[in-house]
């Protein structure tokens, strides 16, 4: 190899770590807190959502359905 090509190695590799440095800092101090919000506002709403089948499972009911129709449909499908 010459010797130009391994300066320009010598070069090139802190560059870029410089500037994957910089943007690193730069996605920190601006988008981070971005980031975090939504991810913790999505496991605000998993949690919800938990909550909610946790409570129907309490109550023993079906999730959209009437006792009416929860009757019904055992009369027509007796267990034996």
């Amino acid at each position: 190899m010459s010797s130009a090509f391994i300066a320009l190695i010598w070069w090139v590799v802190p560059l870029a770590a410089l500037i994957g440095a910089l943007a690193y800092v730069l996605w920190v101090t601006k988008f981070q807190g971005r980031y975090e919000q939504e991810t913790s506002r999505s496991v605000n709403h998993f949690q919800k959502f938990q909550e909610s089948l946790a409570q129907q499972q309490k109550l023993g009911s079906r999730p959209n359905e009437t006792t009416e129709q929860v009757k019904r449909n055992d009369e027509t499908n007796p267990q034996n």
